[in-house]
């Protein structure tokens, strides 16, 4: 048996994910961890993009988050997202709909026009399509 540590996933609406698991990677804002059993403390803030959470089976998890705070001690990881979804569960129709209108936003910038809200809308729609890419690929191999 391998060694494991404990993952909790969650965000502002409900807990996502509580298990263990062998290994978990985030998109931390200096680029993505990788996190194995007594990995030393970390507290980092994390960008749009997926979390993958390998349990003690091999079995592979994918969920997404829109950013929010990952915190790391030898036994336990949390990732406290402001919004988090199991990659199974996100809808591609409305991120292409949410990526289309953040480009519009982009292209056509009026005086009461918000950069950084754009910019935020923006990256978390790519977030979320490059999720829902990663589980397509992962369910054809």
């Amino acid at each position: 048996m391998s060694m494991t540590f404990h993952v909790n996933i969650v965000s502002a609406e409900a807990e996502i994910y509580s298990g263990t698991a062998t290994m978990v990677f985030a998109p931390a804002e200096m680029g993505e961890v990788g996190i194995t059993p007594r990995h030393s403390p970390l507290l980092t803030r994390l960008k749009p993009g997926e979390v993958r959470v390998r349990s003690d089976d091999h079995e592979e998890m994918f969920f997404y988050v829109s950013g929010g705070l990952l915190e790391i001690q030898p036994h336990i990881v949390t990732v406290l997202a402001d919004t988090a979804l199991r990659a199974k569960d996100l809808d591609e129709a409305a991120a292409l709909e949410a990526k289309e209108q953040a480009e519009r936003m982009l292209a056509d910038q009026k005086a009461d026009f918000d950069y950084a809200k754009a910019q935020a809308e923006l990256s978390q729609a790519v977030a979320q399509l490059r999720a829902i890419q990663k589980l397509r690929e992962k369910m054809h191999t």
